[in-house]
């Protein structure tokens, strides 16, 4: 267990990736992120201290996220390690015609 600060403490840290899609061509943007999602799934399942992966999408707003949850002190390796495999994933999703605002971010989880 980590702690922030007095009673602000975390034991996983997630790494998120996220896009914007187009509900164009019967939504074939977001059709393509998943199948670049599951090419590379299998990897990002091996990573160690993996607690979890998950896919959310929003109708609304259109967005598509993969969270990547670890045990907050097998985090580090994954992060020396580039995040891998991040960078393919994200060139995939960048090369999507109508994917925009490709990005990323890491952030703590704690069950309450």
């Amino acid at each position: 267990m980590t702690t922030i600060v007095e009673g602000v403490e975390f034991d996983t840290v997630a790494r998120e990736w996220r896009c914007k899609w187009s509900a164009d061509n019967d939504k074939a943007s977001l059709a393509a992120a998943q199948k670049a999602l599951n090419e590379v799934l299998a990897d990002v399942k091996k990573v160690d201290g993996v607690k979890g992966v998950q896919r959310v999408v929003c109708g609304g707003c259109l967005d598509f996220k993969v969270i990547t949850s670890l045990e907050g002190d097998k985090f580090g390796a994954w992060e020396e390690a580039k995040f891998a495999p991040e960078e393919a994933f994200l060139e995939k999703l960048k090369a999507i015609d109508g994917i925009t605002t490709v990005e990323t971010q890491t952030f703590t989880l704690m069950p309450m």
